[in-house]
């Protein structure tokens, strides 16, 4: 197979940045050829991240070239994100960001133009492209991407939608629960809190804490993780199993007031968290329907679903897995040439 041309994609994450190389080889279609992967220094501050991603950024163009077959850099960060400067507005897994202006920085630094834009956006594009989307034909969707956070990304008419001023699309901060707890963007009771990774670890050593000689939700490292949380509650732990009945419930709740709202024909839970997928999608989907009307109407029979009919409404686990949010990167300087 012959490569043509190439870009380079980063996708940055409160824990874990990633950057790739991707050749084209069709209109449609490429490869990944290469993934660096390093810890995000979120403590030591925004420029030495910048200073670490660009480090990788150079030795993949100097590895690949810097000439015609290069489309570009494209750059996916947790939002909020000011749009086209690429000013990061207090991201909340980014504490200490906030109207750090990662594009320019970027730019700076490795010498080569960069188009920046949300994970979470990023992470629809591919999946648009390249994965649920292609598969079910749809020219829009709305993705919800469970990790750290809980991004959203929409894709209206072939387009990423940003909004105004490229901050559209942050449904992971909408409330689910108004007496809920105090959420780091400054609102209570938001959708991130309890449907993340992070929130899964909280309310699963909330439940813990409860009862210190309590064996479930138990595991070898006294820091719990949100696979922990899974496999306890695989193998039946009752705490386990309330910690994803909550995050289905909340899930069911925020993708309501979407379809209510968007009525789009293809919705798609991804990210990390989408792995324990059996432990919170049926929940989801009983109080999807139960508080969307528009839901109700569109829900697809099992025939419908099979047959991916474009009338109905589809809420499906992401295709790319969590490739989606590198890939997107990867895809957006293609976009936009």
């Amino acid at each position: 197979m012959t490569l043509h041309r190439y870009s380079i994609g980063v996708d940055l994450g409160g824990t874990n940045l990633r950057v790739a190389a991707y050749h084209q080889h069709s209109t449609d279609g490429g490869q990944l050829t290469e993934i660096v992967s390093l810890p995000t220094r979120v403590g030591d501050g925004p420029h030495t991240v910048a200073d670490d991603m660009s480090a990788a950024i150079v030795g993949l163009l100097d590895k690949y070239g810097r000439n015609e077959k290069l489309a570009g850099v494209g750059l996916g960060t947790p939002g909020p994100l000011e749009l086209p400067e690429g000013i990061l507005r207090n991201p909340p897994n980014l504490p200490g960001f906030d109207r750090f202006n990662l594009k320019q920085a970027i730019e700076q630094r490795v010498g080569a133009p960069v188009v920046i834009e949300s994970d979470a956006n990023l992470a629809a594009l591919a999946e648009f492209v390249l994965g649920s989307g292609k598969s079910y034909g749809v020219r829009s969707l709305c993705m919800l991407t469970l990790g750290t956070g809980v991004g959203n990304g929409i894709i209206l008419d072939g387009k990423i939608w940003n909004g105004n001023n490229g901050m559209g699309g942050e449904a992971g901060h909408n409330t689910v629960d108004p007496d809920g707890e105090v959420c780091p963007c400054g609102s209570r009771g938001c959708l991130e809190l309890y449907a993340s990774a992070t929130g899964v670890r909280r309310m699963a050593e909330q439940a813990r804490a409860l009862d210190q000689d309590d064996a479930e939700i138990e595991a070898e490292s006294p820091m719990l993780t949100a696979r922990h949380v899974a496999d306890s509650a695989l193998a039946g732990d009752s705490r386990a199993l309330k910690v994803f009945d909550r995050v289905g419930t909340v899930l069911g709740i925020g993708l309501g007031a979407l379809v209510n709202t968007l009525n789009l024909p293809l919705y798609v839970i991804g990210g990390g968290m989408s792995a324990a997928w059996e432990l919170f999608a049926p929940r989801m989907m009983e109080e999807l329907r139960m508080r969307s009307y528009v839901y109700r109407l569109t829900a697809p029979t099992e025939e419908e679903s099979r047959a991916r009919s474009p009338r109905k409404t589809h809420v499906v686990r992401a295709e790319l897995g969590s490739d989606a949010g590198i890939l997107g990167a990867c895809l957006l300087p293609f976009m936009q040439s």
